[in-house]
């Protein structure tokens, strides 16, 4: 054990190093088996029926205010389930449903919820089949908190992990980064902001399909806790090389810069919920961006960075020439953003 603190806090639930540490140092060190990978966001299963890959995933969501700008709480369920099987290279089938209750809410929230379910659920192609309801007393919850766990079937000729990554590859993303953080949190009114934002939550189904096809395709990753810059620590860490990403080419939204630079936060830490990163080989970078311009979500996708050999860290090369090292995420900048 190398962990330092003696207690949970907010900190260990926001996608960087204290997450890390609490998934490798208790739950893997306990759970520990061939299946168990704590590099990914679903897990390949033993499976011959001929039909492919059974890949399972299992999410939950906490997420306050219950309804932003864009989506509630279980559309965002919906979509961040399934999005961890899409960027597995699988595609969605079914989903389970557990639902923590909270004394008091509001029938007509909970109706929305489930409407919100049901149409995510019906726009990807994916059955909820078995679920689970509990209630507890007024003030032990956040309203409504959520689990789905998700089944979705892989080719098995499309293998892919941080493993395959190598120097020179290029790093894209599909659309604008930070779209679901700045909104949630501008949904709680907090610091007496207000704007029209909406979350990118949605499935990232249209861009994976585009993109499995291509030679070259190393690794793809929803940024959801932490971020754009999470993910390519998580690369670094994982392939022992260097994330190089390029300011300029990186797409972030002119609102959620301003509300960014009055409030102090990094974009590239903020949650996605409907985006993108992949890997990719050098040769395949033009036309993995053409694919995910050509799909649904992709408009705004950019090439973003390369991955080099030294140093083994994510360096930012800003627009006016310099460098700066991003380190990785430790305090929480936006606490329940899934």
């Amino acid at each position: 054990m190398t962990m330092q603190d003696t207690h949970v806090s907010l900190a260990h639930g926001n996608g960087g190093r204290y997450m890390r540490e609490l998934i490798y140092e208790i739950f893997a060190r306990h759970l520990a088996n061939p299946l168990l990978d704590t590099d990914t966001d679903a897990a390949v299963l033993p499976w011959d029926a001929g039909a492919g890959d059974l890949v399972f995933t299992t999410d939950s969501f906490t997420v306050q205010p219950i309804e932003f700008p864009g989506g509630n709480i279980g559309s965002l369920a919906v979509h961040g389930t399934t999005n961890d099987l899409a960027v597995a290279g699988a595609i969605p089938k079914y989903l389970s449903l557990g639902v923590l209750l909270e004394e008091g809410l509001e029938f007509a929230v909970l109706e929305r919820v489930v409407a919100g379910i049901a149409a995510a659920a019906k726009e990807i192609g994916v059955v909820v089949a078995a679920g689970d309801t509990k209630v507890v007393r007024r003030g032990e919850g956040g309203g409504i908190y959520l689990n789905t766990s998700g089944i979705g079937v892989k080719d098995p000729s499309l293998v892919l992990g941080m493993d395959r990554i190598r120097a020179g590859d290029a790093v894209l993303v599909s659309g604008p980064v930070g779209d679901h953080g700045i909104a949630v949190m501008l949904a709680r009114e907090q610091f007496g902001l207000r704007g029209d934002l909406k979350s990118d939550a949605a499935s990232v189904l249209p861009l994976t399909r585009a993109l499995a096809p291509l030679p070259g395709l190393r690794f793809m990753r929803d940024p959801t806790r932490g971020g754009l810059a999470t993910v390519t620590h998580e690369i670094v860490q994982a392939s022992g090389l260097g994330v190089a990403l390029h300011e300029a080419n990186i797409p972030v939204r002119d609102s959620v810069r301003s509300v960014c630079e009055m409030l102090g936060y990094d974009p590239y830490f903020l949650a996605c919920e409907g985006r993108v990163v992949a890997v990719v080989a050098a040769d395949a970078a033009d036309r993995a961006l053409a694919a995910l311009r050509g799909a649904e979500g992709g408009d705004d996708a950019a090439i973003i960075g390369h991955v080099r050999e030294q140093p083994a860290r994510v360096v930012l090369q800003t627009s006016i020439g310099g460098e700066r090292v991003i380190e990785e995420l430790e305090d929480d900048p936006l606490p329940r953003i899934c």
